[in-house]
């Protein structure tokens, strides 16, 4: 019966997280922007719009400038859980990649790495005045399912071990097709069920910040407001005069 549920549960939990992230995508992508709104200083070509996109994506540069320790704590965790994540597709491929393999050591200390780099950062959000002031109920629910979801992982390596073989063949059957039994142990089905629920609210929560940044006008554009009139596709029909307005 458990194994039913949470094959289900998986199911459902892709479909809305891919689907989710499909239209989400596909809104940012056709929302137009009718202003030229590069934060400069910004490049004045389309190569450098991309690297300066790279930069931003793979170093979070403009938050670097902005605050250096929250930078840190930020950068740690998404660096923590890219090591995370690389470790646990051994769950999903068989063989496992010579990558993942190398990564497998490296994940376990990158999880309490993880760990502690929320914690540092709902503390920012608990004890900064300016910063508690604009935090949501949303924002503390979104850090204690991250936070749940990293101790109950390590729960299951320290303290409550369950069958990582049976939970491998689930997965791998179950994107077969095939229905495998999955392990009853309770600190794997609460890991679990986090994770689908994460999976379920990703595409309608803050944490699509990452994909969201490719879309955003002030980083995305060209500063050449001088060299190009700028109009937005949805404007290019319009006469002359009336998209100027």
């Amino acid at each position: 019966m458990i194994t039913v549920i949470y094959a289900a549960l998986f199911v459902v939990a892709t479909l809305v997280l891919v689907l989710g992230l499909g239209v989400k995508l596909w809104s940012y992508a056709t929302t137009p922007a009718p202003l030229k709104i590069p934060t400069t200083p910004a490049p004045i070509t389309r190569p450098g719009v991309v690297w300066r996109l790279f930069r931003e994506f793979a170093f979070f540069e403009s938050l670097f400038k902005a605050n250096k320790w929250i930078w840190l704590f930020g950068y740690a965790f998404h660096l923590a859980l890219a090591v995370v994540l690389l470790r646990h597709m051994r769950y999903f491929i068989d063989p496992v990649w010579a990558v993942v393999a190398i990564a497998q050591p490296f994940g376990v200390y990158a999880g309490f790495a993880m760990v502690a780099a929320l914690l540092a950062l709902w503390a920012r959000r608990v004890l900064v005045a300016r910063i508690r002031y604009i935090t949501e109920p949303a924002d503390h629910l979104m850090l204690a399912l991250l936070v749940a979801i990293g101790v109950s992982g390590l729960m299951m390596k320290f303290v409550a071990r369950t069958d990582i073989v049976m939970v491998k063949q689930f997965f791998i059957g179950l994107m077969q097709f095939k229905l495998n039994p999955l392990p009853g142990d309770p600190v794997l089905l609460i890991h679990l069920g986090l994770v689908a629920a994460l999976m379920i609210v990703f595409p309608y929560s803050k944490l699509l910040h990452g994909p969201a940044l490719l879309f955003s006008p002030t980083r995305n554009q060209v500063d050449n407001p001088r060299e190009k009139r700028h109009v937005a596709k949805w404007a290019e029909k319009l006469p002359r005069r009336q998209a100027a307005k």
